[in-house]
């Protein structure tokens, strides 16, 4: 055993078996924090295998003291696993625990300047251009799994893809059913109010039949679909993200993407046209309540106009956008998803973004198929 410094006030460093045991003494408080600051200086430390802090002779320690302390021996490069403690009170050896635990703990975000219109305008357009390019990439990569199942349908996980047909699908149709049917009431309600003054109230049922088989059901149901389900495969598949379990399936040898997103992406494109439908029904529906009640039009004369205003091709428009709107939640929210990163925050963000994003894309699209029908004189 060696001693390095005879004389030492608040520390004495010695070198015991290749470690630097650093012999804690005296008072550690607030008001010491400047002389034990030099004095750690004076000792000229440098980063060895192993550093062992000894306590034995410490009468208090606070955490101004501790922290200052622990701040110098990683400026030496000290790391966590070459410093070990002995002697200490366990009130000490809990409160230095403490001043480390909060030491590695991440910084807050700092808060960012102001930026300009031209910088804010250009940075959301990185940030638009960098999602885009994250979702063509998902696609690609959802692809070819889809082509691997083609070619070996037995890696086809059904219970998975049943399971969420029930939770996207049956447990959808009430609250689907009920705000379609609404919106089938609000808009001949409003209809009717205007088609009285030209005595043409017979023409609300054109008008619902044609709005909501055609736009609205398809429109409204994708919406809730997003806003439920899209919402939802994003927090599940993040939270598997958070909790390393989608690195445990990968650990397994199975693809994530085959347990994880196909089943859903399979399942949403089964079930929207489903509640397309029911929408389609409860929006009529609606429509024929306020009819009868308010604008004197018998059942069996609305359902009349309704069958022949409401050719097949409106009809099979309607179910055919929900298959498109399917694929393009089921991609956005899973792939949302696999791009949270590990903390809670980032969780949130995706969530809602996932919301947005699938009903921006779902009302782009719809404009899209609009334009394009109209063209094609469909």
């Amino acid at each position: 055993m060696a001693e390095n410094l005879t004389s030492a006030s608040w520390v004495e460093c010695r070198v015991e078996d290749d470690s630097d045991v650093l012999y804690l003494t005296g008072v550690w408080r607030l008001a010491n924090v400047a002389a034990i600051a030099g004095r750690l200086r004076e000792l000229g430390l440098h980063a060895r295998t192993r550093f062992v802090l000894d306590g034995s002779k410490l009468e208090t320690l606070d955490t101004a003291a501790g922290f200052i302390l622990l701040r110098h021996l990683a400026d030496v490069g000290c790391t966590q696993a070459m410093v070990s403690a002995r002697g200490f009170d366990a009130r000490y050896q809990r409160l230095l625990e403490l001043v480390h635990e909060r030491m590695t703990t991440p910084p807050s975000a700092a808060h960012s300047g102001h930026q300009g219109l031209l910088q804010r305008v250009g940075a959301t357009v990185l940030a638009v251009v960098r999602m885009l390019k994250m979702h063509v990439d998902f696609v690609g990569v959802v692809t070819l799994e889809l082509l691997s199942l083609v070619r070996r349908p037995g890696r086809f996980r059904t219970k998975e893809t049943v399971s969420q047909f029930e939770a996207v699908c049956i447990d959808a149709v009430p609250i689907v059913a009920l705000v379609n049917f609404l919106i089938g009431v609000v808009i001949a309600y409003v209809l009717g109010v205007q088609a009285q003054r030209y005595g043409a109230t017979l023409f609300v049922a054109d008008g619902i039949a044609l709005g909501i088989c055609r736009e609205l059901s398809p429109i409204l149901s994708s919406v809730l679909v997003a806003g439920r389900s899209g919402a939802a495969f994003t927090a599940q598949i993040g939270t598997m993200k958070v909790e390393d379990e989608i690195d445990a399936i990968s650990t397994l040898g199975l693809s994530p993407i085959q347990v994880l997103v196909i089943p859903r992406l399979v399942a949403l494109m089964v079930a929207l046209p489903l509640l397309v439908f029911v929408g389609d029904a409860a929006g009529i529906a609606g429509g024929l309540l306020v009819g009868n009640w308010q604008l004197d039009i018998a059942p069996q004369v609305f359902m009349d106009r309704v069958h022949a205003a409401l050719e097949l091709r409106h009809f099979v428009i309607g179910i055919a956008k929900a298959p498109v709107f399917a694929v393009v939640v089921a991609i956005i929210a899973c792939g949302m998803g696999l791009q949270v990163s590990r903390d809670a925050r980032s969780l949130g963000q995706n969530t809602t973004s996932t919301v947005v994003q699938c009903i921006v894309w779902v009302i782009i699209l719809d404009a899209a198929f609009a334009v394009a029908f109209q063209r094609m004189r469909i």
